[in-house]
């Protein structure tokens, strides 16, 4: 049943985003109505004729929101801002957001101009009021430029950036939900970029915009701002190539990063901040040598506290400020382990307790990460490391399909044939024990109950 026939007789008019992108032929994954009346009646009827909940969405707006139980669109249904729906539509953001269309049928109310901006493909903002509304309405901007290539014009530009060091003022959640949509847009770059130029990302992760002029060592051709950006880049273009890149591996990796992670982010999309922040770390660690070196020791300890700062701001999941933080931490890793190939069975072990639980996705931010190194030697440092990181990748996922390995003996049976007490010295025999099943070397319960007793013996207890 169509949203007309259910409101039959209710003065409305759909607004907003949903108009927009109908006009543009996009997909409309949420319907924004507003109604001249009180909005609760009719948002009950519509959850009443499609099925699903209906709940209250802002007290200080009266707005109501419907979820269809069938294909999970959202209905937001609010009161007119004002006494006509060109009122209502002049307290908008960007013009191409204040175009209206009669629900019951009718000529599009554009009293701004709005889809003639939308066939430039321009953001124009509805003046500085429109950002005073709401200080979240300058990193729209960016965000929409990443949606739906458009570009602003100069005016709004200059309005922007004007607006921009009053984003941080908006509600941590909301902020990141913004940047969520960032991230994950089409032209994220050209949005990231947007968003830098005007002061936006200054505003909301100046712990990004901190990396511009950071220097860095001979091995690298960008300062550290443009070598984030840069590794996002290649992030992105490995992501539909997994398979060309880490063969049979690779396939197995595109849908364990499919799988959902936290905050609606799936594996992939939570990947993408990881790149953007995996060198925050590098400012507050930079040193000049005497004999020249530029250096960043400990910029992935550092780092990751500074993600988890980060992610409290933002009002983050734990469980993504977890994955952030581990990417971040672990990310130098199969770099340093290049120079000791071939490597055995223990120093994979190592590899992935070390890494886990990020141990398949911090392999490919490492591969990315290398991509975007391009100093001396760098093609034959690249093939090394994707080398190493195709046996890492495989070697991950089997841990993250099946588990880190057990010891083949119990605890409190190994304690008993050795005549120990619960411990200490307990736990770390038997973490040799898993290490030594992982590398083959004690499959059975026979051979880790010897092996455990020489490297007791050896401890000289």
């Amino acid at each position: 049943m169509k949203l007309a026939e259910i409101l039959a007789g209710v003065e409305a008019w759909v607004v907003g985003g949903t108009v927009r992108d109908e006009l543009l032929g996009r997909p409309v994954r949420d319907v924004d109505v507003a109604v001249d009346g009180d909005p609760e009646p009719p948002a009950r009827a519509v959850a009443s004729a499609l099925g699903g909940p209906v709940f209250p969405l802002s007290e200080a707006f009266g707005a109501w929101r419907v979820i269809e139980r069938s294909t999970g669109r959202v209905y937001d249904f609010s009161p007119l801002q004002g006494e006509t729906i060109a009122q209502d539509l002049g307290k908008r953001d960007f013009t191409v957001n204040a175009i209206g269309r009669p629900l019951a049928g009718g000529e599009l109310i554009d009293p701004f101009g709005g889809r003639a901006d939308l066939e430039a493909g321009t953001l124009r903002v509805l003046g500085r009021a429109a950002y005073e509304s709401d200080s979240l309405r300058p990193l729209r901007l960016a965000r929409l430029a990443a949606e739906l290539g458009f570009s602003p014009d100069p005016e709004t530009e200059r309005l922007t950036a004007e607006a921009a060091p009053r984003t941080a003022e908006a509600a941590g959640e909301r902020i990141f939900a913004e940047l969520r949509r960032l991230v994950l847009a089409p032209a994220v770059l050209v949005g990231l970029e947007l968003a830098d130029r005007l002061g936006l990302v200054r505003a909301v992760l100046p712990e990004l915009a901190d990396l511009h002029g950071v220097e860095q060592s001979r091995y690298h051709h960008l300062d550290v701002y443009g070598h984030t950006i840069e590794v996002l880049e290649h992030l992105i273009d490995m992501e539909g190539r997994l398979e060309e890149l880490f063969g049979p591996a690779g396939v197995r990796a595109t849908a364990v990063l499919g799988e959902p992670l936290a905050d609606e982010l799936t594996r992939r999309q939570a990947l993408r901040f990881g790149a953007l922040l995996h060198d925050i770390g590098k400012p507050a660690t930079r040193d000049l040598r005497p004999d020249g070196r530029i250096t960043f020791m400990g910029h992935d300890r550092v780092g990751q506290e500074m993600v988890r700062n980060l992610c409290r701001r933002l009002r983050t999941s734990e469980r993504l400020a977890q994955f952030l933080g581990g990417l971040t931490r672990h990310h130098l890793r199969l770099g340093f382990l290049v120079h000791e190939r071939p490597l055995d069975r223990r120093a994979v072990y190592r590899y992935l307790t070390r890494t886990s639980p990020v141990e398949v996705e911090v392999t490919l931010l490492s591969c990315a990460d290398r991509l975007a190194t391009r100093g001396r030697h760098a093609e034959r440092a690249t093939r090394a490391h994707f080398d190493l990181a195709r046996d890492l990748l495989a070697a991950a996922l089997d841990w993250r399909a099946s588990g880190a390995p057990r010891a083949p003996v119990r605890g409190d049976e190994l304690a008993r044939e050795l005549g120990m007490r619960p411990g200490p010295e307990l736990g770390r025999l038997l973490a040799e024990l898993e290490e030594a099943a992982y590398a083959g070397e004690a499959r059975t319960r026979d051979e880790a109950v010897a092996l455990a007793r020489r490297l007791r013996e050896n401890s000289g207890r």
